[in-house]
């Protein structure tokens, strides 16, 4: 069966080009033209991956981002015409996987695509075959996709905030540079582009979301101009 992408943009001519382009690639693509109408169908067909703008009427993709990552933990691409950073790191912060800035190469787009849905897919593929793993008072459950710290139930990790955590509890001690957790989470897609600052906010959500003080992070900790290491076993 296809994979089912959503895209949500209020431009019609944008929407049927990449409605074109990407069933071409082999999807099924379904198309919205705002936040509220994206909410509607995403419900109803629940996509495997949801391609976002952020700036449309009636409902925006941030207020989408606020409503449906409650209600699912489906991965989501950003599309943002902004050159404001901080608007990519809104988007970010909100629950979304990974951003392409308007105008943007369709086979970037159509690249960055795949190595979500591969992420998503081989973490799909690998249940049943790893055992839960506990460093420290964390506990992560890749079978079921879990995470406790300290008995608490974290519930609401991104698809790329599960990656990153797992990534860095499978080598505790061991220092991944930005590179490195970025080609993880990449998958196979190595010749895109290494957005150092797009591993730093995943970081930042995933600390305020696991750490009893993430001013002062106990679990994930910063190795000062080369990356990020998992606290070693208590």
């Amino acid at each position: 069966m296809p994979k089912t992408l959503l895209v949500v943009d209020d431009k019609p001519e944008l929407r049927l080009l990449l409605q074109e382009y990407l069933t071409q690639e082999g999807y099924r693509v379904l198309t919205a033209a705002d936040g509220r109408q994206a909410l509607d169908i995403a419900r109803r067909e629940r996509p495997d991956l949801i391609i976002l703008d952020i700036m449309m009427p009636e409902m925006d993709g941030y207020a989408f981002l606020r409503t449906y990552t409650r209600e699912a933990n489906t991965p989501i691409l950003l599309l943002t015409a902004k050159v404001d950073e901080t608007d990519r790191v809104l988007g970010l912060e909100l629950g979304a996987d990974d951003y392409v800035t308007k105008p943007f190469s369709m086979r970037e787009l159509a690249a960055r695509v795949r190595a979500i849905l591969r992420r998503v897919e081989k973490a799909a593929q690998d249940r049943g075959a790893r055992a839960r793993r506990q460093v420290a008072d964390v506990v992560l459950d890749p079978v079921e996709r879990r995470v406790w710290v300290a008995g608490r139930e974290i519930p609401d990790l991104t698809p790329t905030e599960f990656a990153l955590l797992e990534t860095l509890m499978q080598e505790p001690g061991r220092v991944f540079t930005r590179a490195q957790l970025w080609a993880r989470i990449a998958g196979t897609e190595r010749f895109l582009r290494v957005d150092e600052h797009t591993i730093n906010v995943h970081i930042h959500n995933l600390r305020r979301k696991i750490e009893p003080n993430p001013r002062e992070p106990r679990y994930i900790l910063t190795v000062y101009g080369v990356g990020y290491k998992f606290c070693r076993e208590d």
